[in-house]
């Protein structure tokens, strides 16, 4: 697969990261970039990266935070939820009950959120719910560092484990690409002038 599509799904993987880190620390965060993010996960057979993301302009914050990365830069608290994130999408894809079991949740919650809305309550309740009952189940679990007074509050931590389950949607689509943890390394330079290709 080509590396733009590659970037596309690293770029969707640390725009949800970036909003679990920001819910994490302050109880909120963009409601347009979460829709965005949270309407991914229901495009489960969509005909490219672009199209599980709703076309290149609302992927724009995450390139602009895989620029960031490439160029040496970042917040090393995303990189780590980033790396975590990868080594359970391992495990993960690895389960095929488990990925059955993702796959017909989501479905089943997909008509609620076609509804009322990809990040309604009631559809980031039972995306949350879903995770908990699937891939918090895996080790490495994914630690999600933040303020306390949020971290208690049970609506925060269902959108927590939605936006957590948006990202390994990306995680997994990195690899249906081709990508693998290599390529941050080796193929850097070449990632850089994908992201600035699409970032226009």
């Amino acid at each position: 697969m080509d590396v733009s599509s590659r970037v596309l799904a690293l770029a969707g993987l640390l725009q949800a990261l970036k909003l679990v880190r920001q819910i994490a620390e302050t109880g909120h965060a963009d409601a347009a970039q979460e829709s965005m993010v949270l309407d991914s996960v229901f495009r489960i057979d969509a005909p490219s990266a672009e199209a599980v993301y709703g076309g290149l302009p609302a992927l724009r914050p995450g390139l602009m935070l895989l620029r960031e990365h490439l160029s040496g830069g970042g917040d090393p608290s995303l990189s780590k939820l980033a790396v975590a994130l990868n080594k359970l999408e391992r495990r993960f894809v690895a389960d095929e009950e488990m990925a059955e079991a993702v796959r017909r949740g989501i479905v089943a919650i997909s008509a609620t959120a076609e509804r009322q809305g990809s990040a309604h309550p009631d559809t980031i309740a039972r995306l949350g719910r879903l995770y908990s009952e699937t891939l918090s189940e895996l080790r490495p679990k994914v630690i999600v560092q933040g303020n306390p007074h949020y971290l208690q509050q049970p609506t925060v931590v269902a959108e927590i484990r939605a936006l957590l389950l948006a990202a390994m949607r990306s995680a997994v689509l990195w690899r249906q690409m081709g990508g693998s943890a290599w390529d941050v390394f080796l193929r850097r330079r070449t990632m850089l002038m994908a992201v600035e290709d699409a970032l226009g």
